[in-house]
């Protein structure tokens, strides 16, 4: 007896459905190819941070004790300042091509996308300088405990940079001279953030605990965290309309 084998038509094959991602998830996704192709986007604000870092104690006395003490605040402001540079452009190249009017008239809730876009920001330019502060550290004559406070300080400082100017740039979208008025709105809100960031490694270099400042730091994330999506996602409303 012959055996044949039969087989099942295309329509009643079995359908293997296809994973469906989270809005979130796509906005990150398509984040990350755009700065796949344009690397120097996140190139220009992790070189600005090592430039101005470095060429500090160029400028100052070779005292190794002077700048060890200096050096918390040198790489705080550097920090700070490296990570605005891309912010003026956060949310205008969505407004340009559409992507932010799609969004709006989406079911999409838009926190959900300032969310998105904020976690770009911090993946794209917060990461790399935690990455690399050690490295700077290194140069001011840091022992690695320092080292270590620095970093895990950037960590809890960098995600409120991000959070706090994404609302900047919102609020400024599609204003002439968005970049200064960002300088303006960020800066004075972000002196505690520096302040508690700074003040954690001069504990340690003084003997006493960081455990204050840290904590300061993570329950100004954790506050920022909360509301600042939503007030983003509110200013983009108003910034369309």
């Amino acid at each position: 007896m012959k055996r044949t084998t039969t087989l099942l038509p295309a329509a009643a094959a079995p359908h293997r459905p296809v994973p469906r991602l989270s809005p979130l998830h796509l906005i990150l996704r398509r984040d990350a190819r755009l700065l796949w192709r344009r690397p120097a986007d996140a190139a220009l604000a992790l070189g600005f941070f090592a430039l101005a870092a470095a060429l500090q104690p160029l400028g100052l006395s070779p005292d190794p004790t002077l700048l060890k003490q200096i050096a918390p605040g040198v790489l705080w402001v550097a920090a700070l300042l490296s990570a605005l540079l891309p912010l003026p452009t956060l949310f205008a190249g969505d407004q340009a091509d559409g992507t932010l009017e799609q969004v709006l008239l989406s079911r999409l809730p838009l926190w959900h996308y300032a969310l998105a876009r904020v976690c770009f920001h911090w993946l794209a330019s917060g990461a790399p300088l935690v990455l690399i502060a050690p490295v700077l550290g290194a140069l001011y004559g840091l022992p690695a405990d320092e080292l270590l406070m620095l970093s895990a300080g950037l960590l809890l400082g960098t995600p409120v940079l991000s959070l706090v100017g994404g609302l900047a740039a919102a609020l400024t979208l599609g204003l002439r001279s968005a970049g200064t008025l960002i300088l303006l709105i960020v800066l004075p809100l972000m002196v505690p953030v520096l302040v508690f960031g700074t003040t954690a490694v001069q504990a340690l270099q003084a003997g006493q605990s960081a455990s204050p400042h840290l904590s300061l730091l993570g329950a100004d994330l954790i506050v920022s965290a909360m509301g600042l999506p939503w007030l983003i996602g509110r200013a983009l409303l108003i910034a369309q309309d």
